[in-house]
């Protein structure tokens, strides 16, 4: 009796993940698109719900919400399910939906999906040799053998938008890296423009009053037919005419140039309005902010160099450590174990509701700015790919920050992985994609300045 309320409790809140992914896909990704596949939303959909629940199992363990049996049993189903999905059922569908837009293969396009999907599950079985990832006892049909190489894309996907977002973070609240920018900037990059957008159109009316011309002196019906007709055309001009040609080329130049005026003007009224949005409260809290993560992003990058050079992992998870310094230099009587537990708690959820709603907005701006009426589908398909292998190492690397109680279902169900191996992939991915995004920023802050003189 004990198992079916636990049962009826997961089955409720995955049908409740599932019809916020539905939502989702409705009211963000797909609002202005024609849903024609309705099999993409129900992956991308229980995609989402299966991927909610594994952190849902997380929260169960750390609350003994259910039956320790039951949380196992979900545990286990969960994975073989958003592994099925991962592995097998996503990547066939997007190499399905890539021959279905080729017209020659389109009658053979079962026969090449199926061969799209072989050369997938080549490669993704190579990935997992040059990688210790694997204890040697597992057979090739194993759990194991599906999760750990998931992991690895999932872990690399998850430190390379760690890093990123560790360094811009503090580099787009901060109001320190802000160019000053004046109304007289402005209105001098406005008068350009203005005077851009009338060279155009009077070389516009020089063209058309050429054209005119060259109608009313009949040349344009007169022009020699054939082979050396449009040599004569080509290398002689009308008589009394302009060379259009070299007109044309002017206008092309000066219309790419008003472009650029164009987008430098509004990213010079952009950074005005934050400008005037870093003296507002709100504002100040968000430079605030990033100060507090620019340090966050220096100790984060010390720390995993340090992790790196001593091939260090750490045994205990953070809060519990961190009280126990804490206790241990104050010299005072406090309860380790019932207080790190609760912390945990609130740092789990934390983790988890910031992992949900960043890889939303991160897929949201994804998805607009590179998809289409006729790649839409297929970019659903691999944006699901995306969050299921990102959550999935999500619970592989959460795994460290709980207290070791809480992890032991967790660890039965993923079986005996090298999870010291993805907390050093981790750390080697993350300090690669920090280096470079400083690197990036710094180029593209240095250059900034200069985009208001741009001749």
């Amino acid at each position: 009796m004990s198992f079916l309320i636990d049962s009826s409790i997961m089955i409720t809140s995955q049908i409740l993940f599932f019809g916020f992914g539905w939502l989702f896909f409705m009211r963000q990704l797909f609002k202005d698109y024609e849903v024609r596949q309705y099999v993409v939303q129900v992956i991308f959909s229980v995609t989402f719900a299966f991927s909610c629940t594994m952190f849902e199992l997380i929260i169960f363990e750390i609350l003994k919400v259910l039956n320790s049996s039951s949380r196992y049993f979900h545990w286990k189903m969960n994975l073989c399910v958003i592994l099925l999905i991962l592995v097998f059922m996503v990547p066939f569908y997007i190499g399905y939906f890539i021959v279905s837009n080729i017209r020659l293969l389109h009658r053979q396009r079962l026969l090449f999906s199926c061969l799209l999907w072989l050369t997938f599950m080549y490669f993704f079985w190579k990935l997992g040799d040059p990688f210790p990832i694997l204890s040697p006892k597992h057979g090739i049909l194993s759990i194991e053998q599906l999760i750990s190489r998931v992991g690895v894309i999932g872990v690399t996907l998850m430190a390379l938008l760690s890093g990123f977002g560790a360094v811009n973070c503090p580099y787009t609240y901060m109001s320190y890296f802000l160019r000053n920018v004046t109304d007289a900037d402005i209105l001098a990059l406005e008068r350009r423009l203005l005077q851009t957008m009338d060279m155009i159109i009077s070389k516009k009316k020089r063209m058309a009053m050429t054209r005119r011309t060259m109608f009313q002196k009949g040349e344009v019906h007169n022009k020699p037919s054939g082979f050396w007709g449009m040599i004569k055309s080509v290398t002689a001009s009308a008589p009394g005419s302009e060379n259009l040609t070299l007109i044309q080329q002017e206008v092309d130049a000066l219309e790419e140039l008003s472009r650029q005026l164009f987008l430098e003007t509004a990213d010079l009224y952009a950074t005005k309005e934050r400008i005037e949005y870093s003296k507002t409260f709100k504002g100040k809290y968000f430079n605030f902010l990033g100060y507090f993560f620019s340090i966050y992003c220096v100790w984060k990058i010390f720390m995993a160099t340090i992790n790196i050079v001593f091939d260090r992992v750490g045994k205990t998870d953070p809060v519990t450590r961190g009280i126990e310094i804490t206790v241990n230099y104050l010299g005072i009587q406090f309860d380790v174990k019932f207080w790190s537990q609760h912390i945990s708690f609130i740092l789990v959820g934390i983790i988890i509701v910031t992992s949900i709603r960043g890889l939303l907005i991160t897929l949201t701006k994804f998805f607009y700015a590179i998809s289409s009426s006729k790649s839409s589908n297929v970019i659903v398909l691999l944006l699901a790919q995306i969050m299921g292998m990102y959550f999935v190492s999500s619970v592989l690397l959460i795994r460290m920050s709980m207290p070791l109680e809480y992890r032991t279902i967790i660890t039965e169900v993923l079986g005996e992985l090298q999870f010291n191996f993805y907390h050093r992939w981790f750390d080697v991915i993350f300090l690669v994609s920090a280096l470079s995004s400083i690197l990036f920023l710094y180029l593209a802050h240095k250059q900034a300045p200069e985009k208001p003189m741009t001749p």
